[in-house]
């Protein structure tokens, strides 16, 4: 049996998320999450915060607190929110963690020692006013690539190029907005992607049609424009540090200038995806010391992660189009570089350790915005995952989000539309479903499965088209095309309430009770059906709706054919829950276009 292996995009330690960083990255891994353990497979959703630099000692300072113990406060926040969103990952781990710090510190030595990190003098950013080395995302400037006037040091949002600082036109500082910057010496760490260009393309070649277009796209665009090597140290004092003085020579026999490295931290973007492998051994060490043992065996985890342990093991990652150039050049060369070595002429060789294993399906999306308009984080504009919790259940967001999902080009919420669409799908088709069926059952048939009676041409119509239907619902499910599945979703709902008005069982039932109950049992079954179909996407509800007619929950997703809608056994108690999804009136769309703005937003 293949083993399933997600990672989503970790979520910065800065403030509570917005709605669209749950649907870049969050929010379509658990739905997949959840579908493949209904699918009986072993499967391992594993996520993290991502913790170090500048970004987090300057909202430390700002909260009056050290960057650990700020560290800790809002990860327990970005936890809480994603348990009440139903993320269901299997840990929820920290990039700051020692795992993570002994792997990236492992990793960095073992580059050194192939010959793909290298030193050089750099020229950085000073803020005389700041007195300080700005971090890349720190300096601001004009992108001399598009003239966005707000590209950052790291990356422009507008034309998502990876620059670097003294790339920008007219740059100033981020913490001050002071143009009182200079540049100054200073000796860092550079990955040499470069030369693993022709190995990237290859990789990325192979994957034409398995990924989204936007993913390979992006990918090759960076590789056709000449594949940069990468700093991938920063001076700050929150992070990994470099901790150079335990690594050896390099192939030409050079070991690191231990002094002029004192003091320099990994750069964020080098540690955090490493975390994805640090975040399953902080599974595997939770798990152990909920055993009774002090830690895990290196196997309990790495099995998911070394070749050959992990032959069996498929691996999804899920994330934001602006996160797409890290995973598909910066993580692969960090993992190709520990996977081979080199005589630094060319001359390549498998490393003497087993190889860690590369990413299988990667899943990238495009941008949710807010009325046209980017949601902000920095500048508090849209709505955040603790403000929507206080609005309406998890599973009204969980579904518009899902079915509205930015996958080919970015989309956009707006309160109109949102109210439309879960008042119609949500309330009107599959509430008002569950609730009748369930209530005429209470009432007619002793709150129980009608036994007897015949299927008609009515039912085996039935049958065949949901048949059908989940066969497509399924297919975009394997491929990670969730718009297109809420879509093929909300259709078997509405098979359901054709059939009930077309069999029409509370006309039926004074004339022919029998036939009425044929009905009543198809559409109590077809309510289990809908629990079991739904868990992925609305849990706190498809548990209720399996708790109204007896079905299992966490249910198996159904292999269709014989059988499918004859689950319940005959006598299996009903009980109607109570209204499941209660409508959103104009009147609270007024209020909250009120308090978080509409278009003018």
């Amino acid at each position: 049996m293949s083993r399933t292996l997600i990672t989503s995009a970790l979520p910065y330690i800065n403030g509570i998320k917005h709605l669209g960083t749950l649907a870049g990255s969050m929010l379509p891994a658990d739905v997949y999450a959840r579908f493949k353990r209904a699918q009986g497979i072993e499967t391992l959703y594993l996520c993290a915060t991502d913790e170090h630099g500048t970004t987090t000692e300057l909202a430390a300072a700002e909260a009056g607190l050290d960057p650990a113990t700020f560290c800790e406060r809002a990860h327990k926040v970005q936890h809480d929110l994603g348990r009440r969103f139903g993320l269901s990952w299997d840990h929820f781990g920290r990039s700051s963690s020692p795992q993570n710090h002994r792997l990236t510190q492992q990793f960095a030595r073992q580059l050194w020692e192939a010959g793909f990190i290298e030193e050089r003098v750099t020229q950085q950013v000073y803020s005389n006013t700041d007195r300080r080395f700005l971090p890349d995302r720190y300096v601001i400037g004009t992108c001399p690539h598009c003239g966005y006037e707000a590209a950052r040091g790291d990356q422009c949002e507008n034309c998502t190029r990876v620059l670097d600082p003294t790339d920008l036109i007219n740059p100033r500082s981020a913490v001050s907005g002071s143009t009182d910057i200079e540049v100054r010496s200073s000796k860092h760490l550079f990955l040499r992607q470069s030369v693993f260009s022709d190995k990237l393309r290859g990789w990325i070649d192979a994957k034409k049609g398995q990924w989204p277009l936007i993913v390979t796209s992006t990918a090759l665009k960076w590789l056709d424009e000449g594949l940069q090597d990468r700093g991938i140290t920063r001076d700050v004092a929150w992070g990994v540090p470099v901790n150079a003085d335990a690594w050896g020579p390099n192939p030409d026999g050079q070991r690191p200038d231990v002094e002029g490295l004192a003091g320099k931290v990994f750069y964020v973007w080098f540690d955090a995806p490493i975390e994805y492998i640090g975040v399953t051994w902080e599974w595997a060490d939770a798990r152990a010391v909920a055993a009774g043992r002090t830690a895990a065996d290196d196997q309990d985890w790495e099995r998911w992660w070394r070749l050959p342990l992990a032959a069996d093991v498929t691996y999804s990652e899920f994330m934001g189009k602006d996160n797409i150039p890290f995973h598909t050049v910066g993580f692969p060369t960090t993992l190709l570089g520990v996977n081979e070595k080199t005589d630094g002429k060319g001359v390549w060789s498998p490393a003497s350790n087993a190889p860690w294993k590369l990413v299988d399906e990667l899943k990238g999306f495009n941008y949710l915005d807010y009325y046209g308009g980017k949601f902000s984080t920095s500048q508090g504009r849209g709505v955040f995952m603790d403000q929507a919790l206080e609005l309406l259940p998890a599973d009204y967001w969980r579904w518009w989000i899902t079915a509205n999902s930015p996958e080919t080009s970015d989309a956009t919420f707006t309160w109109e539309q949102f109210q439309a669409q879960v008042n119609a799908d949500l309330a009107d088709v599959l509430g008002n479903f569950v609730n009748r069926i369930c209530k005429f059952a209470e009432t007619r048939f002793d709150a129980a499965v009608p036994a007897g009676g015949e299927w008609g041409e009515l039912e085996r119509k039935l049958a065949a088209d949901v048949d059908a239907k989940l066969a497509e619902l399924t297919g975009f499910m394997e491929g990670r095309e969730f718009r297109k599945a809420t879509t093929a979703l909300r259709q078997i709902w509405v098979l359901g309430n054709g059939y009930l008005t077309e069999a029409a069982p509370w006309t039926a039932f004074k004339a022919d009770p029998q036939r009425a109950g044929v009905a009543v049992r198809v559409g109590l079954n077809l309510v289990a059906l809908f629990a079991a179909l739904a868990e992925p996407f609305i849990p706190f509800t498809a548990e209720k709706i399996a708790g109204a007619v007896g079905a299992p929950f966490p249910g198996r997703w159904p292999a269709g054919g014989v059988g499918l809608l004859d689950q319940l056994a005959p006598g299996q108690a009903v009980r109607a829950p109570e209204v499941l999804f209660r409508k959103v009136e104009d009147a609270q769309v007024a209020e909250w276009r009120e308090r978080f703005g509409g278009p003018e937003a």
